[in-house]
């Protein structure tokens, strides 16, 4: 009996707030979860390090990034495609 085990990779989409790092990129994951006790719409953040090896995504940036194995102490996600482009100001 032969099973293929499907690679679950989790992605998540946010905006690129630190570039300053080489080849890292600093990401902002904004959800929307409803609170436990009182059931309002609360807006809660988490900030990942991601992997961009060309340094194709700067700050502002709406991108896609994916999990993965252990890069560095911080990082296991990898910046896998852009989104959004950051509005020229």
């Amino acid at each position: 009996m032969t099973e293929t085990k499907k690679s679950i990779t989790r992605t998540l989409v946010g905006k690129v707030v630190s570039d300053k790092r080489s080849k890292t990129v600093t990401v902002l994951v904004e959800r929307r979860v409803k609170h436990a006790l009182y059931g309002k719409i609360v807006a809660k953040s988490s900030k990942y390090h991601a992997h961009d090896e060309k340094g194709e995504y700067h700050l502002g940036d709406v991108i896609e990034i994916t999990e993965s194995k252990p890069i560095s102490k911080t990082k296991n996600w990898i910046a896998t495609r852009l989104v959004e482009k950051a509005a020229a100001v």
